[in-house]
Order: structure tokens, then sequence, then C-alpha cells
């Protein structure tokens, strides 16, 4: 089952965003469940006792916590739920990349803005459950993509960087096919995940850990289109 929340201080909202989803999803054919807040400190509370939400439909001008103070705190505490925002204000817009929302969608929302949005949280959905099977001296690993900050090449081997560190004698190239689009290679040497790049620079890409990593020139662009077209 895949669980949205709606979050928003106007229920005549809320009641169009489900209506939506709901209409959405009679294609789609997803299992699915709805929760609806009226409130950011409503969805907090939930959330802390139950932290399953995978989509966050988010408006963003509420009373006392507003729409980016909330995925602000979801950030900080570690969620990786997919947020759009939904809103009728442009001046956000920055913010809302600051907190790695999905989207931001403009109201009166239309149908076909929202299901494209939703196909796109889905794909990413998707995408999380994603791993990497690789095989080890002491056995099998399997290494979720998320978890895959970047892959080094380290002699013969390639070590892959993640919660823990994984060296296989692999090519950098065999290991770059068995990834996704979220992953790009910014070096004859180094393959990134685009989710955790907080900076890309002419010679070198920061990530959010602030772990810098080389850039080649030739892959500068090509890294900066990625990011657009990935984000």
């Amino acid at each position: 089952m895949y669980r949205f929340a709606i979050c928003d201080d106007s229920r005549e909202d809320i009641d169009y965003i489900e209506k939506l989803i709901r209409e959405w999803n009679k294609e789609a054919g997803y299992q699915i469940r709805i929760d609806r807040f009226p409130s950011g400190e409503a969805f907090l509370f939930a959330h802390e006792d139950d932290p399953e939400t995978d989509v966050l439909l988010l408006d963003i001008e509420m009373k006392a916590l507003s729409g980016i103070d909330l995925a602000q705190k979801l950030r900080e505490a570690g969620s990786r739920m997919q947020i759009v925002f939904v809103t009728g204000y442009m001046e956000y817009i920055a913010q809302g990349y600051d907190v790695e929302a999905l989207h931001y969608l403009l109201k009166p929302v239309t149908g076909e803005k929202l299901f494209r949005v939703l196909d796109r949280a889905m794909e990413r959905l998707k995408n999380r459950e994603r791993e990497l099977t690789i095989t080890m001296p002491e056995g099998i690993v399997r290494i979720p993509l998320t978890e895959i900050r970047y892959l080094e090449v380290m002699g013969n081997y390639v070590t892959i960087h993640g919660r823990e560190s994984y060296s296989v004698k692999r090519t950098l190239s065999q290991l770059e096919a068995l990834l996704d689009e979220r992953f790009y290679r910014i070096h004859r040497s180094y393959i990134v995940n685009l989710q955790l790049v907080k900076k890309c620079m002419r010679t070198e890409v920061i990530l959010k850990d602030d772990t810098e990593l080389p850039l080649s020139r030739r892959h500068y662009e090509g890294l900066n289109r990625a990011m657009i077209t990935y984000f």
C-alpha cells in the first residue's frame, strides 16, 4: 500500500486534492490510503507515531507552522517522503527546492498537472526500493540505491560508498549499468548520486555531507543538465 497525506488548512482544498488523487488512481491502479490533516502541527504529531507517509501534498501558507517549516523538520528528522507543495504563492519556490520538494504546484491545481506529478512520485518510490546486489568473499550483499552516496575507482577495485563501504573487483562501467537515472558519472573514476549533491562547481562536486569529489570539465555541462532533468 502507498500512503498519501494532504495537509492544508482549507477543507475545500483538501476535498479537491483528494478527489483528484482518487481520479488519478482509477487508471494507476495502486492500493492507496489517503490521510487528511488541517495543519502542519497535526501532521507532525501523527508522523511521530506513524512515519510511513510516502507522498505528502502540502500547503505552504498555514497558521503557526508553515508548510516550509514542516518540510524542514521532516528533512532534519531524516524523512525521504515525496513532498509536493500545493499553494497559491510563487515566492516560495526557491525554499521548496531547498527541502528537496518533488514539485511546486500553484492553485488552482488541474488534474492534468497533478497526475503528471503523482506519476513522477510513484516512479521515485519504485526506484527507492531498488537495490544493487554485489558478491563479496563473505557472501551476497544487497545495497539499497538510496543509500549509495558515490562510487570510486581504487586500483583494480570499485568502492561503493554508502552507510558502509564495499570494494568489489568490477569496472566502474559494469556497476554503472546496474544503476538508474539518479546516478551520474562525473569523472572517469567517480559516479555520484544526484540526490545527494549539494553544490556543482567547475572542478568539483560537493555532497550534502560536505564530501568533495573531483568533477571532470567535460562532464560539467552534462551534470547540470542531468540534475535539472532528474529534479
